[in-house]
């Protein structure tokens, strides 16, 4: 697929136009009432529109130099504004965090963060320090970096605000001092929705945890007590590794241990089964630990052992634990383990999907029904396998994405069964990810069947199904809580904002806010948000 080797390689470390069966953006202030009858099965099947979704040109500007020419490109001259509503822009604010929707004039995506703090101080693109910052009455951004021995410049100008918090205009990038690509771009301010509260449907925010050692990422919750996994997220003063809290009183947890080990900082996930919590390691593994006591976690084993293995994410089922691991490039892999013995697991199976692509990463999450496996395949799609004989998964099918003519990702997903039919709610994640829904009873012949989407300079991250509701960690847009009795037509009855702009060590990140979910039967939720860290609702 046509896309910049910066960007592609940005997610592979970090790794709307019309919208058809999507949800209304804007939250009402009050859940709308139960269908009527419940769904009967029937749906007309969607077609596939991509994450990314190319509305044309978002701005009357453009960068006036040729490709490979030798330029300042941090220059605003550069930038034919003429045809421009200059004036509007008067009405940004001379601060905030944006997210940034990038089309190239050839016609691909590309995204950016910006980050201009309220004091005035030097601000951020793309986790870089910015060399220009002109956001009072005009909107001109720049920075430069060097990566990977090449000096990137990248600059913004803006050409019109259409409406609060919202700004489109022209962008251009150098390599070593010569124009490379430029383009025009939509950037929306990662203020709450469009008019939202902070809250909406009767969710409540009990408690608030900060979580010292990382970035904060996921959460399990067993025998009252709360695993907190933070990977150290270019964060060189804290380690990563797990938190352990008792949520026995969920309005106050109370923090009981801090692990971390030497040389092995990226904790992406966690689990449990009986005296056994699982934990996956970028470079051991999964880590074992035995939890006979909740608060006091102690270090048995990694599984599989042997040579450094990468796993990102986990998923128990049963006596089974599958592990996925996005490496080695380019096609990742699932392994299974039984795990009887929890404190033992034992490796019974490792497999590759056949239909991964050259792009990476790959195989990223999954989640097991009914002798099921769903595959998160990332660009290669969601991909379906029989494990009912663990020691021999076979591929069923999957629904792939047009890798050559989109930019779309498959990277959570969970999956329950609507009046007969086997239902798979599936998301990817970047810019314009969004929720699908799909009829997966036949694995050999997927249909989209209905979706739900917010603002398209956001991403979801993960979700649980419990019932007819869906919960979701939306990343910017926080917690949303969807009515799916209904798949065909996902609706939104309560939210709940947790990204704020104030928030200390917030950064101009795409993939910032609500990242972890949990919703474990006691009568709460309980989120991870990157900034925040634990924080625990009251369940719907």
């Amino acid at each position: 697929m046509p896309f910049t080797s910066l960007r592609l390689h940005a997610l592979v470390l970090g790794i709307i136009g019309l919208c058809i069966g999507c949800s209304d953006t804007s939250a009402p202030e009050e859940p709308p009432p139960p269908p009527e009858e419940p769904w009967d099965g029937t749906y007309t099947p969607l077609v596939e529109p991509t994450d990314w979704v190319d509305r044309g040109e978002y701005a009357p500007c453009s960068f006036t130099v040729p490709q490979g020419t030798a330029i300042d490109c941090d220059n605003p001259s550069h930038f034919d504004v003429s045809q421009c509503d200059l004036a509007s822009l008067a009405n940004l604010d001379a601060h905030g965090i944006y997210q940034i929707d990038m089309r190239h004039a050839a016609g691909f995506p590309d995204f950016a963060g910006i980050r201009v703090p309220q004091d005035g101080s030097t601000g951020t693109l793309d986790g870089h320090a910015l060399t220009r910052q002109q956001l009072n009455g005009e909107f001109h951004i720049a920075t430069r970096f060097t990566q990977r021995g090449v000096e990137r410049d990248l600059a913004f100008a803006g050409c019109d605000a259409p409406q609060p918090g919202l700004v489109t205009g022209c962008f251009v990038r150098c390599s070593n001092g010569k124009v490379s690509s430029w383009g025009t771009f939509e950037a929306a301010r990662m203020t709450w929705g469009r008019n939202e509260a902070e809250a909406s449907g009767g969710l409540r925010l009990i408690s608030e945890q900060a979580i010292s050692m990382g970035r904060p990422v996921d959460v399990y919750v067993h025998r009252k007590h709360a695993y907190v996994v933070a990977i150290n997220h270019d964060r060189t003063d804290a380690p990563g590794g797990l938190t352990v809290f008792d949520v026995s009183d969920p309005s106050n947890p109370i923090r009981k241990k801090e692990i971390s080990l030497p040389g092995d900082s990226y904790w992406n996930a966690a689990w449990t089964k009986e005296d056994a919590l699982y934990i996956a390691s970028r470079s051991a593994g999964v880590l074992v630990f035995d939890i006979s006591n909740p608060a006091d976690p102690i270090l048995v084993r990694n599984a599989p052992g042997g040579a450094t293995l990468d796993v990102h994410t986990l998923f128990v089922d049963g006596n089974r634990l599958y592990a996925v691991s996005p490496g080695p490039a380019p096609h990742g892999e699932t392994l299974i383990f039984d795990i009887s013995t929890p404190l033992n697991p034992q490796l019974l199976s490792r497999f590759q999907a056949s239909s991964t692509t050259s792009l990476t990463p790959s195989a990223h999450d999954s989640f097991a029904y009914q002798d099921r496996l769903y595959v998160n395949h990332f660009f290669a799609g969601y991909i379906v396998f029989d494990v009912k004989d663990p020691t021999n998964p076979r591929e069923l099918g999957h629904y792939a994405f047009d890798t050559d003519n989109s930019f779309t990702t498959s990277h959570a997903g969970a999956v329950g069964t609507f009046a007969g039919k086997t239902i798979a709610f599936e998301g990817g994640e970047y810019q314009g990810a969004h929720l699908r829904v799909l009829d997966v009873t036949d694995p050999t012949a997927i249909p989209l069947i209905g979706r739900y989407q917010l603002r398209p300079q956001t991403s979801i991250h993960n979700m649980i199904l419990k019932g007819q509701r869906l919960y979701i960690a939306y990343y910017h847009e926080g917690l949303r809580v969807l009515d799916v009795g209904n798949p065909t037509q996902p609706r939104e009855v309560a939210y709940f904002n947790t990204f704020r702009e104030s928030d200390p060590g917030r950064t101009d990140n795409l993939l910032e806010g609500a990242i972890g979910i949990r919703v474990p039967g006691d009568g709460h939720v309980y989120v991870v948000d990157t900034t925040r860290g634990l924080l625990v609702f009251n369940e719907l």
